[in-house]
């Protein structure tokens, strides 16, 4: 950048002085001031900007570095996975089973698949003893007579 040393400002502001005029001069240095100071912000962001986008490239390299190394680690896993299911398929010929037949030569019987029922008396038989007694649970059935008899006032039961 541009080197102004102090007797360098000097001489530009006495040839402003000369040039400008005492009266015009204060309106004259605060434009001047304003302006700079736009300059520099306006550098300062040329800089910021720079930098974000050398950055960015980097960032943009080492992705590019990640993604190669995933999709090698991939590939290895892949490739490790094939050889260990056609090992153990060949010892499974090996050993004489075809696959297609059951342990008595007939069809494999295979199962079908069956959805596990929620079984609502096992979750409520699971819940603890001081809970149900917290929270009201009836645990065993009562007749209407019972129910009616439990809950009437002290004054009035037989």
């Amino acid at each position: 950048m541009i080197d102004f040393g102090f007797e360098k400002l000097a001489l530009i502001g006495a040839v402003a002085l000369i040039v400008i005029g005492p009266e015009k001069l204060p309106r004259v240095a605060r434009t001047v001031g304003t302006l700079l100071g736009k300059a520099q912000r306006y550098v300062a962001d040329v800089k910021a900007e720079v930098n974000r986008s050398i950055e960015l490239e980097e960032l943009q390299k080492m992705k590019s570095q990640f993604e190669t190394a995933a999709r090698d680690v991939e590939q290895s896993v892949n490739q490790t996975i094939h050889e260990a299911s056609s090992a153990v398929d060949q010892a499974w010929q090996d050993v004489g089973h075809d696959g297609d037949h059951g342990a008595l030569g007939g069809p494999a019987a295979v199962p079908a698949y069956r959805h596990p029922k929620k079984n609502w008396r096992l979750k409520r038989a699971a819940t603890p003893l001081w809970y149900k007694r917290q929270t009201g649970v009836r645990r065993h059935t009562q007749s209407a007579a019972a129910r009616v008899a439990r809950h009437r006032p002290p004054g009035l039961r037989k």
